[in-house]
């Protein structure tokens, strides 16, 4: 039986399986913790609800068949001996049952590698929390979805569905191509028609001149190696820290310096970072923390497809500045610069590029690049934006959703951010004898902001006293 193209891996799937072969102490799996409130439902119960929204997902049931030596690029098949009791599974937290625990837990889950002979995810289902919660930890292969179809598809487990989550307002990715030179567009008026064409043509010369500036920022970011201890091997152990800041402290901090939330956020990544390498010794020099910034391609009429749609940015996050509010500035500035030099469309089109070319030539590149000693990027951070409004799971709230993000090729930490209801979610993995200090890194995320919010209201406030003078001297 023929296999439909949206069957099979594209080159950027299969490269998450490829960096997976290349260090057997790696597990590529995404995911995420949700703390539920309430007593842990019966078994039988839970069981048949998951059974029931878990069908609506085909790529639920689907196992990989892969291709003697790469010959084809692997390929999703139904498998025929799925069995839903080898996915769920279900664990007590050790007393006292708090979050440290609950957090060690996670940390043990996800450091382990999912059976490739199987559907290549899994659901711990986790009692014995304290303060009347349980918890659900999901594991999904990298090679299945990119954090926004993964988020999408774990929505999909809750009673209200994806419903009037982040999928509904994903914005369309902006397309950089000409356009239409057909008469509807420019009329019949030959002169607006030499007109179009130029601007068409202005447009694919300075887009291809962003891709070829964007492909050498990349290469260079790879190749450059940086000095901190934040790099190096990875062993088979894992650290998960977590931390929760209210997005509407955050928006004021927008609002105040006219900033997004993901500059606020990795902004506060860049101060928690920069006191680890501090209180190790190390100097915060400026070419001490390089980043990979995934950044969605994923279009509005995409949502629902189970795969990985994203392209890089390599952004040098700010570590050798001290002033917070300058640090934000120069977060800001950096990657408005990153994405003016084209970054996102070359690895875009190195990835569209590579799915054009025969796969056993691309999986043979991919393999080569996985194993070669990457020393240029010191962390993953990941923005995902979550579901909108507060979800249930068999009627009990889910108080909270940290997402998991993966670490390899030398990457020892990775920073995942995910919006669910009113609160930005941080997720920190690592590896465990890289950073013993996961703690400090995670609550150091909490501190930056709670600081940003602070100079924020004073801003606002001397602002304010300078209205108000100006108004009584008028």
């Amino acid at each position: 039986m023929e296999v439909a193209a949206m069957d099979r891996l594209t080159t950027l799937d299969a490269g998450f399986l490829k960096a997976e072969d290349a260090d057997r102490h790696v597990s590529l799996a995404i995911g995420g913790l949700a703390v539920i409130e309430g007593p842990i439902p019966d078994r039988g119960s839970l069981m048949e609800t998951l059974a029931q929204r878990i069908s609506m997902c085909p790529r639920f049931g689907q196992r990989l068949r892969t291709r003697p030596f790469d010959l084809g690029a692997p390929e999703w098949v139904d498998d025929p001996n799925f069995d839903l009791g080898r996915h769920v599974r279900h664990i007590a937290l050790p007393r006292p049952g708090g979050d440290r625990e609950l957090l060690q837990l996670a940390a043990d889950v996800i450091s382990r590698r999912l059976d490739r002979d199987r559907p290549l995810w899994e659901i711990w289902v986790i009692e014995g929390l304290s303060d009347n919660r349980w918890a659900m930890l999901t594991k999904i292969h990298h090679c299945m979805a990119d954090g926004i179809a993964a988020t999408h598809m774990l929505a999909g487990l809750c009673d209200d569905g994806v419903g009037e989550s982040f999928v509904s307002r994903i914005r369309a990715t902006k397309s950089s191509e000409p356009q239409d030179v057909s008469q509807g567009r420019w009329g019949v008026n030959p002169l607006n028609a030499l007109g179009g064409l130029w601007n068409a043509s202005a447009a694919v010369t300075a887009t291809a001149a962003r891709t070829v500036l964007g492909a050498a920022e990349i290469a260079a970011g790879l190749l450059r190696p940086t000095t901190t201890s934040l790099n190096g091997p990875i062993t088979t152990l894992r650290r998960y820290g977590v931390a929760r800041v209210p997005l509407a402290d955050i928006a004021h901090v927008c609002q105040t310096f006219d900033v997004t939330i993901n500059d606020v956020a990795l902004a506060a990544i860049t101060e928690s970072y920069r006191n680890i390498l501090i209180e190790r010794g190390e100097a915060p020099l400026p070419d001490a923390l390089r980043a990979l910034v995934p950044v969605s391609m994923r279009s509005v009429d995409a949502w629902d497809k189970t795969d990985n749609r994203v392209s890089v940015m390599l952004p040098y996050l700010p570590v050798d500045t001290e002033h917070p509010i300058e640090r934000l500035r120069t977060v800001h500035s950096r990657l408005n610069r990153t994405k003016s030099h084209g970054q996102r469309q070359a690895g875009h089109a190195a990835v569209s590029m590579a799915n054009r070319m025969p796969f056993p030539l691309t999986a043979w590149a991919v393999r080569l690049l996985t194993r070669l000693p990457q020393r240029g990027i010191t962390t993953l951070a990941t923005n995902v934006p979550g579901p909108r409004q507060p979800l249930q799971l068999m009627r009990q709230r889910v108080l909270s959703v940290f997402p998991v993000p993966p670490i390899a090729m030398q990457l020892r930490t990775g920073v995942a951010m995910l919006s669910y209801a009113e609160d930005l979610f941080f997720g920190v993995l690592a590896d465990y004898e890289a950073v013993a200090d996961i703690d400090a890194l995670a609550s150091g995320i909490e501190l930056a902001v709670a600081r940003l919010v602070a100079i924020s209201k004073q801003r606002r406030k001397i602002r304010g006293r300078r209205g108000l003078s100006l108004v009584v001297s008028v």
